[in-house]
């Protein structure tokens, strides 16, 4: 077993709350800086660019886990990720058929651009992503785990946009892999008012929007190699492998 920096939770300049310096390859040159070995790719409510990410990743032997920062329609973010390239597009598939047509302004809410990688904007989303999805957070956890991927709720300690502030506590009969905090929280003092959450396995991200922020917070996880499914079993405890906050 080893010790790996992980960042699940990074924007690319193709939500329209990140910085237009947010490309692929700026991305990954920081990573590469703070010594980030596992990078999780996070877009809200689309996953165009992780794909690209982690080719430009695992050419700096940096592991990408593809996904996409989803507001259920109670606006709850979560982070969803999953292993392979197909599945991802069947979850694509499942958000494009949820989020509703609300046309994106570039001017109030920012550009929501797709660009290769040299950087060049090869396109752009109509839609305004940072809109809510049809679909429950339950129906959304029973749709990742029906494909196999991870489920985390994110931020959980935010006045808004967190599952608590949304809905005052975590459900019991939810099936979370992980619960991320954000840095400005220590899990032992989350945790002094809500004892009822001790047993969860417990994250922090970056939530990157800038470059300079890419891979500035990390999570420990000790495993044997990185994958997507070490994280996985990482974030269950199994096998000796261990999450380290």
């Amino acid at each position: 077993m080893r010790t790996f920096r992980v960042d699940l939770h990074t924007h690319t300049v193709l939500s329209p709350c990140g910085d237009l310096e947010m490309s692929p390859v700026n991305i990954v040159n920081r990573a590469k800086e703070r010594g980030i070995d596992i990078l999780g790719i996070s877009d809200h409510n689309i996953t165009l660019h992780a794909p690209l990410i982690k080719e430009l990743a695992a050419k700096e032997d940096i592991v990408v886990l593809m996904g996409a920062e989803v507001t259920t329609k109670e606006e709850v973010h979560c982070l969803c990720f999953f292993e392979t390239e197909d599945v991802l597009a069947i979850f694509q598939a499942y958000l494009d058929g949820h989020l509703p047509h609300i046309s994106n302004d570039n001017e109030r809410f920012g550009y929501q651009v797709v660009v290769n990688e040299v950087d060049e904007i090869i396109g752009e989303v109509e839609w305004l992503l940072t809109s809510a999805i049809d679909q429950s957070i339950d129906q959304l956890e029973k749709k990742v785990h029906e494909l196999d991927g991870l489920f985390i709720p994110a931020h959980i300690n935010k006045m808004q946009n967190s599952i608590i502030s949304q809905l005052g506590f975590i459900p019991f009969d939810l099936n979370v892999d992980a619960l991320e905090l954000t840095r400005h929280i220590s899990k032992e003092s989350f945790l002094e008012k809500n004892a009822y959450l001790k047993d969860q396995t417990f994250i922090k991200s970056s939530d990157a929007h800038c470059i300079e922020l890419v891979g500035d917070i990390y999570t420990e996880f000790i495993i044997q190699e990185a994958s997507f499914n070490e994280v996985k079993m990482a974030l269950r405890n199994e096998q000796g492998r261990l999450v380290n906050l």
